[in-house]
């Protein structure tokens, strides 16, 4: 069948790091040196974050207004990304670029910090805007960033965020209503969410472990990933898209993955795959009790343990509404390595199989990738579900 759509050039930025060949040389080895001991929750816990150690570099003056975290690591995460958008801007028009990002965080972290300024000193900080909080902010900075004037929204569906915009960018395109689409998604570190999730009793004091039977949790990251899509023929191809939304409960999934199996069914018939055809999936894979039994469940209905799978959360953190970008990235990553040989990323946890779950193919170190298609799947609170899958020609 016809791709939906064309992946020009890809940048991401995660703590694994920024450049391409680093961040696959880590991914494939399973490096898990970059997670951070963090003792700032409330309810006195520690955990380990996924927090980008680099300093990210300021936005320049005239973008003052969106001066947060989460828009200086879209910023640096862009640099990469302009030389592509520049030439799809000579060939298209400005006008005939859209962009659609998914953020979960926003300038959350700055408007924490507000906060407590106004709770001391009666007064918010003179150089706040609340603009820097709304979810919208990130499409618009990159909007004004990158000077085009296409369709423009930001999509906020906690864990699914940055992995639906392929979607609606796949419809964008469909629809000529634009020529190219910038997507992708942002989220960094806010004591909202970390607190939030330990709240839930959700946060792993140590590095999480999905789906080992010792698993305890999530871990929290941060990352930004942005892409260029075009109709145009292209390096990698956006292959299939699925989603759902099974609304089941505001926090739990479906124990049964009802929902999650119509967006990974959803997505093969887009694409017009069978299972088979798959060579790698990057599982959801949260380390959480109920998300890891639900996602084994449905996987192994679907594909038996015949395909290669892992989490790479265990290496990043989950960054949340940067998630469906950045683990979307890692099978560009995947695909790209030098043909001569491909590994897939390696599941890393502790080996103890949990006899509960259903059995899936949790891929090993030096593994191989053996066709050259790759799905993600990507599930959120309130049911949401996404899977994608691209592939390469060759």
């Amino acid at each position: 069948m016809k791709p939906l759509a064309h992946i020009q050039d890809f940048s991401l930025y995660c703590s694994l790091g920024q450049e391409k060949s680093l961040v696959s040389r880590k991914l494939m080895s399973g490096d898990v040196g970059s997670l951070t001991p963090f003792d700032g929750l409330i309810s006195g816990h520690s955990t380990v974050v996924g927090k980008i150690s680099d300093r990210l570099p300021p936005l320049p003056k005239s973008l003052g207004m969106f001066e947060t975290r989460n828009c200086r690591l879209l910023y640096a995460t862009y640099k990469n990304l302009q030389p592509s958008i520049e030439k799809a801007a000579n060939q298209y028009g400005r006008h005939r670029i859209a962009v659609v990002l998914g953020s979960s965080t926003a300038g959350i972290a700055e408007g924490e910090q507000a906060l407590a300024k106004k709770e001391r000193t009666g007064k918010f900080p003179q150089d706040y805007n609340y603009v820097k909080q709304e979810l919208g902010s990130v499409s618009d900075f990159i909007c004004e960033l990158a000077d085009v004037c296409g369709p423009s929204y930001t999509i906020s569906t906690a864990c699914t965020s940055s992995a639906k915009v392929f979607v609606s960018a796949a419809r964008l395109l469909a629809a000529d209503l634009c020529d190219a689409v910038i997507v992708g998604g942002a989220d960094t570190l806010c004591n909202l969410t970390l607190n939030g999730f330990d709240s839930l009793e959700a946060i792993s004091q140590d590095r999480s472990n999905p789906f080992s039977e010792n698993r305890k949790g999530i871990n929290i990251g941060e990352a930004s990933a942005l892409m260029l899509l075009t109709r145009d023929p292209g390096p990698i191809q956006l292959l299939g898209v699925g989603e759902s939304s099974d609304a089941h409960h505001i926090s739990a999934p479906d124990p049964d993955g009802l929902g999650a199996e119509r967006a990974i069914r959803d997505a093969l018939n887009s694409a017009g795959l069978a299972p088979e055809d798959i060579g790698y999936i990057n599982l959801h894979g949260t380390g959480t009790d109920k998300n890891d039994a639900m996602e084994s469940k449905v996987i192994a209905r679907i594909f038996g343990d015949q395909v290669p799978c892992s989490s790479t959360k265990p290496l990043t953190g989950h960054t949340l509404g940067a998630a469906g970008a950045l683990e979307l990235a890692f099978c560009c990553l995947t695909l790209t390595q030098p043909p001569d040989i491909k590994f897939v990323p390696p599941h890393i946890w502790d080996g103890a199989s949990d006899p509960m779950l259903d059995e899936i193919q949790l891929a090993k170190p030096t593994q191989t990738l053996e066709k050259n298609v790759c799905m993600s799947n990507n599930f959120a609170f309130g049911g949401s579900n996404v899977s994608l899958i691209i592939g390469t020609e060759n």
